[in-house]
């Protein structure tokens, strides 16, 4: 496959899913304004330094209103990150590649961009902000409904694939990390009911609410919701189960080629670092300081899948 068309793939997939995810980490930060309604600015400048564009937010804007917030990421076309921006350049890497989907899916992408470009042609009012973030959610959803559906299990499908768990895995630790580094008021209110309410807000975003309730009846544990979103690999949006396919995808790859990369090795790296760690052992070392450390191996790892496979030529 021409590097042109794998890194197509592997974008148009990166970019569906970073709207969703926007949509997510939007989401939360609603939730956790609700509920610390005297300090709501401070919730929307966490939510943009998670998302890594609160320098871009203030070249635009003095304050960190909420309206000004949800509009530079959801609609904002100068915020290359905003959900407006990305299903585009999906949109565009979907036209780039077409003859390598299935009519499905390319269908099923279309017409993500075409509705969501009229669900966002105004301003969005906050009562209005939970439908429209659910039809973010849905539309991504469609896609990959149509993806798992329609594509053969061949090099096409493992580089989108590759694209969604590298996308997904940034995505559930930087939700991870506006909730315990910087949205937790003071040291004071770990394990209050504060704290609890806006764990189980995290729990909410990441559509994980009643799968940990399945697994732990009646119990909200800050530690316990920590090791679900980290290391429970039956999770798909936890770090171990993105990881783990992440693995089988790179693994495909290289028997279909005939050839492994340094890619490999570092996916193989990060995945054994992950079944290495206890969640006593994570927050020994410093939630924060673990995920920011994650963050910056997944984008390593991400940099390096584009030069492995030679995107750009």
């Amino acid at each position: 496959m021409l590097g042109k068309t794998a890194g197509g793939l592997y974008w148009m997939q990166r970019y569906l899913e970073r709207s969703e995810n926007t949509a997510r980490l939007v989401d939360a930060g609603f939730r956790m304004a609700l509920t610390r309604t005297g300090a709501a600015d401070d919730e929307w400048a966490s939510v943009l330094t998670t998302a890594g564009v609160r320098q871009a937010f203030l070249e635009k804007h003095e304050t960190f209103e909420a309206a000004a917030v949800i509009d530079f990421l959801l609609r904002d076309k100068g915020n290359p990150g905003s959900v407006l921006s990305v299903v585009e350049a999906a949109r565009n890497n979907a036209r780039l590649v077409r003859t390598a989907l299935t009519r499905e899916v390319w269908e099923a992408t279309n017409e993500c961009w075409i509705t969501l470009k009229s669900v966002l042609a105004r301003p969005v009012r906050e009562r209005e902000l939970p439908d429209v973030l659910g039809a973010i959610r849905q539309q991504s959803a469609l896609v990959r409904g149509a993806l798992h559906g329609t594509m053969l299990r061949n090099d096409i499908y493992n580089f989108t694939r590759i694209g969604t768990f590298i996308e997904r895995a940034d995505s559930t630790a930087r939700i991870l990390d506006v909730k315990y580094y910087v949205l937790l008021p003071s040291v004071s209110q770990v394990g209050s009911s504060l704290d609890n309410v806006q764990w189980e807000k995290i729990l909410r975003s990441v559509s994980a609410q009643r799968a940990y309730r399945w697994l732990h009846p009646g119990e909200i544990r800050p530690v316990g919701i920590a090791e679900f979103l980290i290391l429970d690999r039956r999770l798909p949006r936890s770090l171990a189960f993105c990881y783990d396919k992440l693995v089988d995808n790179l693994n495909h790859l290289g028997r279909d080629y005939g050839l492994r990369h340094r890619c490999h090795e570092l996916a193989d790296v990060a995945c054994a670092r992950l079944k290495a760690h206890s969640i006593e052992q994570i927050f020994d070392l410093g939630l924060h300081e673990f995920i920011t450390e994650f963050l910056r191996h997944n984008a390593e790892l991400g940099q390096q899948i584009e030069a492995d496979y030679r995107f750009l030529e």
